[in-house]
């Protein structure tokens, strides 16, 4: 059984992943009280799901971009599990958990995620044998900037307001605008993606894993 856990901005999620089901998914937006809602979330979904913390063997974990406190509040609550029980860790860069939840498509796909003051990080993807392959470095940048910096027909997915939604759709024969319903970043896909490495014996070091941090609004993530 996997452990997902993902509190990279406001949307936060939590799912449980056997390797062929989601026994339980909860999303949900909070306003900054990830600390609070976090551990009583997550028991409900345990007791909901008749699962017990022993029977969870590895956890995955989003580790960002996004919000300086808040994904310290998920890796800390993974890390102080993993820590305490042995278990392996695996943390999924959080556009990639968007990237793919996408159809796959002839045109290339940025993800978004909120970066705070107005602004969005992103990457680019290509997609290769019907899987979103990341190209670059992640960015930073306003809506507007995206908007002008997209010359030809490209998928946009994640998180958006509705004043991003509508100032992107106006280039209408370049961006091509993902439903609400596939810009929700779906905590099973993180699940998915953390065990698909897990089964490859490819996990993190739980004390070392480190989030990543959107330092400078504009510049490359390192």
């Amino acid at each position: 059984m996997l452990l997902a856990v993902d509190t990279s901005t406001a949307q936060v999620g939590l799912a449980l992943y056997n390797g062929t089901h989601i026994l339980g998914e909860m999303t949900w937006t909070t306003r900054q009280h990830h600390t609070t809602e976090l551990p009583p979330a997550l028991t409900g979904l345990l007791t909901r799901c008749d699962v017990s913390m022993g029977m969870i063997g590895a956890l995955g974990v989003a580790i960002g971009p996004g919000s300086f406190t808040s994904l310290r509040v998920g890796l800390s609550l993974v890390k102080g599990i993993a820590l305490a029980r042995h278990l392996p860790v695996i943390g999924i860069p959080t556009l990639d958990v968007i990237a793919a939840a996408q159809p796959a498509g002839k045109h290339p796909l940025i993800a978004v995620i909120q970066a705070g003051r107005k602004r969005i990080a992103f990457s680019v993807y290509q997609c290769h044998k019907n899987q979103w392959q990341a190209g670059g470095a992640i960015r930073s940048g306003t809506i507007d900037e995206l908007a002008e910096s997209v010359e030809s027909p490209t998928y946009v997915a994640g998180e958006l307001t509705s004043e991003d939604r509508n100032r992107l759709s106006r280039k209408r024969t370049n961006v091509l605008l993902a439903s609400p319903s596939n810009c929700i970043r779906r905590p099973s896909v993180l699940a998915e993606l953390a065990w698909a490495r897990w089964q490859k014996s490819d996990a993190d070091d739980a004390a070392s894993l480190a989030p990543i941090y959107l330092h400078v609004a504009g510049t490359p993530i390192q």
